[in-house]
């Protein structure tokens, strides 16, 4: 296998090669194959979002991260219909991410679930229609982000500006790598084929009911970084298949925050001033070994936790990465049983069986 092919996998094969490895030699390779990967995209994604903060402001920088998401996705998943109408939905997707945090931030309370379910459903119906691949938690992570960093003013302006470069590169990735694929199938096609009674189209709406409920209730009671609780309430509902108990991710969900958490405060104490600074990305570079839920949510407290550092305080963000997590995933767990009681059990034949 050639070495930039070996670039192209995700950890999990990456590692399944290293098991299946015969020699020294060729484990060698896959592990060194694994250590470039992540190096490469951590040196990317500093290039990438540093240059468009420093174009469009710092307050844009949430922008800069989910447009950064969207295009290592969009190489290698598109959205299972015909490229025309998908550059289409990527500009409802992009308007979708801009306006609405900022709409939200502004709106009074009793209309703010209906506007998250609404636009965060479109989101997750128009880019994910098949669950499995693993895209949905990118817009899902997106909207959650730019939910809690909303803009207004000249920063919105500037924020439009930059998705408008977004979609000029998310767009172009789309066309090259997928125009040949799903020729026939039009985003009409796709709306016509909506059914409850599809696990992937459950899944969709658990995620838009679970999720702008958790959003509405931290803006609506002013929970600082009330997008962490997001975070954790949308990782729970994400599961597929369709599984009516959360309750194996809620505890490692709460394990991997906790040991991510007190790492970073570790590390923060004894390190030098002067490294702090490298504390996020060596959480990127160590999640690009990760496989498991529980280290992949330890590592990316990292780079979370050092942005709050500079609002609260070490003591003041590593308190409340673990306070809203606890939140997030207490809520998701009581919302999937409610939901799986109240809805799935009835549109899914087969349920009473996946109830574990």
């Amino acid at each position: 296998m050639k070495f930039y092919d070996a670039l192209q996998m995700n950890p999990s094969v990456l590692k399944r090669k290293i098991a299946a490895g015969e020699t020294r030699k060729e484990k060698t390779y896959y592990w060194v194959a694994m250590a470039v990967r992540s190096a490469l995209i951590v040196a990317f994604a500093i290039v990438f979002i540093s240059m468009l903060s420093d174009i469009f402001g710092a307050n844009n920088t949430p922008l800069a991260v989910a447009l950064f998401c969207m295009m290592l996705g969009i190489r290698f998943v598109n959205f299972e219909y015909c490229v025309g109408d998908s550059l289409i939905t990527l500009a409802a997707v992009l308007a979708i991410l801009v306006f609405v945090p900022s709409l939200a931030a502004v709106l009074p309370p009793v209309l703010l679930i209906p506007l998250h379910f609404a636009a965060f459903f479109a989101l997750l119906y128009m880019t994910t229609q098949r669950p499995e691949m693993g895209n949905g938690g990118l817009y899902n992570f997106a909207y959650i982000y730019l939910t809690g960093n909303p803009v207004f003013g000249e920063d919105l302006v500037r924020r439009v500006l930059l998705a408008i470069v977004g979609y000029v590169i998310c767009g172009a990735i789309l066309f090259f790598k997928h125009r040949h694929q799903h020729k026939t199938v039009r985003f009409h096609h796709v709306i016509r084929k909506f059914d409850l009674t599809s696990q992937a189209h459950l899944w969709q709406l658990r995620m838009a009911l679970g999720v702008s409920l958790i959003l509405t209730a931290g803006q609506v009671f002013d929970v600082e970084r009330f997008m962490w609780m997001g975070f954790a309430c949308a990782s729970l509902l994400s599961e597929y298949p369709y599984c009516g108990s959360t309750a194996p991710r809620f505890w490692q969900r709460i394990v991997g925050v906790i040991a991510g958490s007190c790492a970073f405060f570790v590390l923060y104490q004894i390190l030098p001033e002067s490294m702090h600074m490298l504390m996020g990305p060596l959480g990127g570079l160590c999640l690009g070994f990760c496989v498991d839920y529980r280290y992949k949510t330890a590592m990316n407290c990292f780079g979370a936790l050092m942005l709050g550092t500079g609002i609260y305080g070490l003591h003041g963000a590593v308190i409340l990465r673990i306070v809203d997590t606890v939140l997030g995933v207490t809520f998701a767990l009581v919302f999937a049983a409610i939901f799986h009681r109240l809805a799935a059990v009835r549109l899914l034949p087969d349920t009473q069986e996946n109830q574990g």
